[in-house]
Order: structure tokens, then sequence, then C-alpha cells
């Protein structure tokens, strides 16, 4: 029986500990003034840098509000649309595999999983009649833009957002999510707000937008830039870095790694994320936007972000459409016989 008590004891004594440490509010113990000797001298993660304070932002941090908007879909089949995708029998796909929550590969069974894999499975789904027909492609950061160009992938999911010098080398579908820029912090940093990180480390993921904006609100700070958000993570736990400058998208799963961690209400921009598409191809952005309408009619989408960031985003649901003005049918036909006359004169 006295087993018994003390299992039923320690079970709540542990239980108890798991609450307290999934809350928001600062129960960890207070850091000392030094990193743990357990951490001093640790290398910095693979490909990672570290800047010092200072460095004036080469450009403005800009949202999305000067892009055209993307390509309505029309009533074509995919088959009409992407006749060469379809031939091939598979989409391929670039995304993250260490972003949990969004994109990553679960361990225990070896499969991608997350909102943005969701997202590539429902494209193929309307493309094939079968989600599985995805061939997946793990793409840096930094390589995104590149993997499109260079032909590597057909798409990119991976929370890539609309800016300016983006647009100028590829397309974008509709915005599938809306995330606002955020902190997150270990709690034994005690940091309640933006202004106590000066003088301390702010990792970013180098290759993101995000380098100029925290260069600029931190201007006092060191900017550690790494490979991936994961490291971020793990510079965090090694005293390396002292807060994590991300979309609410990316740090919900960050929080959901440490829950001995906090993310700061205060938010310095927001960001638009969309499926990336080689500059061009107008079909498959077409396809790519009839999937996304597609999820917002049926329920699809608010089952997805439920499943994976419920509670998690300042703006819980699919933004609104975002389409360009496109001249009516007989105007673009009226266009292109101009065209057409003009050069055989």
């Amino acid at each position: 029986m006295k087993t018994a008590r003390r299992a039923v004891c320690l079970a709540t004594v542990v239980a108890a500990a798991g609450l307290a440490g999934c809350s928001n509010t600062d129960f960890a113990p207070v850091a000392p003034a030094d990193p743990p000797l357990a951490y001093a001298g640790l290398p910095l993660p693979p490909g990672a840098e570290l800047n010092p304070a200072g460095i004036i932002p080469s450009q403005e941090f800009t949202d999305d509000e000067d892009w055209p908007g993307s390509l309505a879909p029309d009533d074509a089949t995919p088959e009409e649309r992407i006749p060469e995708i379809v031939a091939r029998g598979r989409i391929i796909v670039g995304v993250d595999q260490s972003q949990y929550l969004l994109s990553y590969r679960d361990t225990t069974v070896g499969d991608l999983r997350g909102f943005e894999i969701d997202l590539a499975h429902e494209i193929a789904r309307d493309i094939f009649g079968d989600p599985s027909k995805v061939d997946f492609r793990f793409v840096d950061s930094s390589r995104r833009l590149d993997a499109l160009e260079n032909g590597g992938v057909d798409i990119i999911v991976r929370t890539m957002s609309i800016t300016p010098d983006r647009a100028e080398r590829a397309d974008f579908s509709t915005p599938y999510l809306t995330s606002s820029v955020r902190l997150f912090t270990p709690m034994n940093r005690q940091i309640a707000s933006l202004d106590e990180v000066s003088g301390k480390t702010v990792c970013i993921v180098d290759g993101s937008n995000l380098l100029d904006l925290a260069r600029k609100v931190a201007p006092e700070s060191k900017i550690l830039r790494t490979r991936s958000w994961a490291d971020c993570l793990m510079a965090t736990q090694q005293y390396q870095a002292d807060a994590v400058l991300a979309d609410d998208a990316i740090l919900a799963g960050i929080y959901a790694q440490d829950p001995h961690s906090r993310v700061l209400n205060e938010t310095y921009g927001t960001q638009s994320y969309a499926v990336g598409v080689a500059k061009g191809n107008d079909a498959l952005v077409r396809q790519v936007n009839s999937t996304i309408e597609r999820i917002r009619r049926d329920g699809t989408w608010s089952r997805m972000q439920n499943t994976w960031l419920r509670d998690a985003l300042s703006s819980p649901s699919l933004p609104p459409g975002r389409y360009r003005q496109e001249p009516e049918p007989e105007e673009a036909a009226t266009a292109d016989g101009e065209k057409a006359r003009g050069g055989n004169q």
C-alpha cells in the first residue's frame, strides 16, 4: 500500500510539474549570471554566424500590400493546366523537415507531417485524385528561390512569405496563412519586452526576410543567423541566444518543444505565406489556387489549422483570396490580336 501511495503521489507531483511547465507564467528557475559550465564553450550550430550589434538594416522590412495579387482559378482541368506534371504522376514539392507543426519528419514513423505537408497532399489530391502523389524535397530556407529557378521542384511550400524581392523571381499563390512576427524567449532569461533584449543575442534563420527587421527593432543586440529554426531553439537552450524573432506560426512549434519559455504578445509585423511557383508558370499557379479555394469551401483548411496550429495564430483563419484584376476574355483576345498584327507589320 505504501508503494501504491508513493506512486500516486509521484504521479501527482509529475503532473503538477508538467502543468506548471506548460503555462506561460514564470515558474522556471532564475538563470545564473553566466551559462552553466555544461554549456560553456560549445560550438555554434553548424553553419551559424554571429553578427555584432549595430549593423544598419540594408532595407526596410515590408509587407505585401503592393503585391498585385495572384491568378484566380479557372475552369480548366489539371490535364489541361499542367499536362507534364499529370503525365509524370507526382508533383515535386520543396519543404522543410525540421519545422515542428508546420513541416517536420516524425521520427517514430519516418513520415513528414505538419500543416504545410497536409497542404501539399491536398494539392496532389486535386491533381491526381490521390493525396500521396507527392515527391517531397528538402529545401534550405536560403535556397528556396534557386530550387524553383533551376527546376528542382515544381512548387515551394515552406513558410515562404511574399516580398517585393521574391516576387521578382517567383510567382505566388494566394496566401494560405497569415502570421504575426513575435519574440520567443526562455523564461529564465527574464525578458518580458523587446527593450530587455538590448545587449543580448537574438536568433533568426539565414535567408529569412526578418534579418533587417531584427536589426531595426533590436539595434543593440547581436544577431545569430542559423540554418534552421530548430537550430535557433537549440541555441537558446545552450545559452548561445536569448530570444528568437519569428512568425507566430513558426514559434508555435518552437514553444511546443520547450514549454519553459514564453512568446511575447507584442507584434512587430505581419507576413503572408503563399505557395511559390516558378516565374511565368501561370497554369500551375491557378491549379494551386483552385486547391486553396476548395479547402476554404469544404472546411479542410479549418481542420488543418485546428490539428496543427490551434490557438497559435494571431489570425486563425484562411486569408481572403487575393487575385489581380485580369482582362475579360474578349479584351485579352483583342489585345493578343493587335499584338500579332503589330508583329507582322
